[in-house]
């Protein structure tokens, strides 16, 4: 199939050209601006529609227990089923993927509404509806190369992440505000509306491509996953881009999954045990928003290249002295700073990651990925957690933090050579104008 209108235009490398991208350019895009509303509404929409739901199992149940599982739950379905869920993001055509995944959860989501669902069938409810997720997350990550071109990449990818920080901010405290002072069914019903929204959105403004994989082309669903993850581990520079983010991410999760048992400790009176939360809490994901925008926009792109084995070391390194016990305001600090190290990179990384990637195998690839991150994220929080039990948490957060410095160093030793990003980049555009 020859779309080649469609796919971004060759380049020598990943961020060649990002200088001449601006913001007033990437959202001059219609088809981008669409992604961007739609994202951002159904982002909003889920973080409120999770707030939501754990006040309204708790308030059924009283069980704190099954309050978390009902939070939990949302995340089971990448850890056991992300990759193979994702592939259908390249079987069909995205747009249609994106579209009628909104309706499914927005289909499932007002079943919610019901009065006096018992919840065991509210914890299914919830399972089900996310199974939608991943091919949705999936499906937009691999159309947005072909919306907003190779020199408009990065940029994308930064502003789509730091917007994600503060949508997850802006979801929990909308959703956890209506939910307890009015009523939960009243967040969920916002929640539907949302999905409507980002469905009306996408049909009426992506334009129409056809799937990465044509269906002459198609095999078994398990075997098409089962290349993505040959593709990413199987290819130098994607498998050291892969394992850089799920280490990095191992590492700076923890703080903030800490920070209720952190700021307990750090306030035995309880008198600023909310405030001292808090702070670790936003510290993480304000650093990434300031990280992202200014490093993508300021630093020229062969120097961010250069920089990135050298911001992954700083991501855990800058938590150590977590050890020794600082005041929160100081800790505080640090987490901000090693989210500051993290934004700088994430968006770079990303971007090497697509523009290396066939087309035909975007979306399996963002699932495998997408996969690694929640499950890297789950096993920190579960091993710490566990530490954290026997161990004060600073000396847990500090010494997970040299384990990291230690992993990464070992890690941007073997970082492959600016030649075999470029090579990497080359040799999957020819397919990806060939797939369409």
């Amino acid at each position: 199939m020859a779309n080649a209108p469609e796919e971004p235009k060759p380049a020598t490398s990943a961020t060649e050209g990002v200088e001449s991208a601006t913001f007033r350019s990437l959202f001059r895009l219609r088809e981008f601006r669409a992604i961007y509303a739609s994202m951002v509404i159904s982002w909003i929409g889920d973080y409120l529609s999770r707030a939501a739901v754990t006040v309204l199992v708790y308030q059924q149940t009283h069980s704190v227990l099954l309050s978390a599982i009902s939070f939990a739950i949302g995340y089971l379905p990448w850890i056991l089923l992300g990759p193979v869920l994702a592939a259908l993001g390249d079987r069909y055509p995205h747009r249609r993927v994106m579209v009628f995944c909104d309706v499914f959860r927005m289909t499932l989501t007002a079943v919610l509404l019901i009065p006096g669902l018992p919840t065991p069938l509210v914890l299914l409810v919830i399972l089900v509806a996310s199974l939608a997720t991943p091919p949705a997350q999936a499906a937009r990550s691999a159309v947005l190369p072909l919306v907003v071109g190779r020199e408009r990449l990065t940029l994308a990818i930064a502003t789509n992440n730091t917007t994600g920080q503060a949508a997850q901010v802006t979801g929990y405290l909308i959703g956890a505000t209506v939910a307890v002072g009015l009523d939960p069914r009243a967040a969920l019903a916002l929640d539907v509306c949302s999905f409507a929204l980002s469905a009306l959105l996408i049909a009426t403004h992506l334009r129409a491509r056809p799937a990465a994989v044509a269906e002459a082309h198609r095999r078994h669903l398990l075997r098409e996953t089962g290349e993505g993850f040959q593709l990413v581990f199987g290819n130098e520079v994607l498998r050291s881009i892969a394992i850089v983010v799920f280490t990095v991410i191992a590492f700076v999760v923890v703080p903030e999954s800490l920070a209720a048992s952190w700021a307990a400790e750090a306030s035995p009176d309880g008198t600023s045990q909310g405030l001292t939360q808090g702070l670790i809490m936003a510290a993480g994901p304000c650093g990434y928003v300031i990280g992202g925008l200014l490093f993508t926009r300021l630093v020229p792109a062969e120097r961010r290249w250069r920089l990135l084995p050298l911001l992954a070391v700083g991501t855990p390194l800058v938590l150590i002295p977590i050890l020794v016990n600082p005041p929160t305001l100081v800790a505080a600090g640090l987490i901000l700073v090693s989210g500051m190290t993290q934004g700088a990179q994430m968006p770079a990384l990303n971007g090497s990651f697509v523009l290396a990637l066939p087309a035909s195998h975007r979306a399996r690839a963002f699932g495998v990925m997408n996969s690694g991150i929640q499950t890297s994220q789950f096993l920190a929080v579960g091993i710490t957690g566990l530490l954290a039990d026997r161990i004060k948490v600073p000396t847990v957060v500090g010494g997970w933090s040299v384990a990291g410095t230690v992993a990464l160093l070992v890690v941007a030793m073997s970082w492959p050579s600016r030649e075999k990003f470029l090579t990497a980049e080359r040799a999957a555009t020819p397919v990806a104008e060939h797939t369409g």
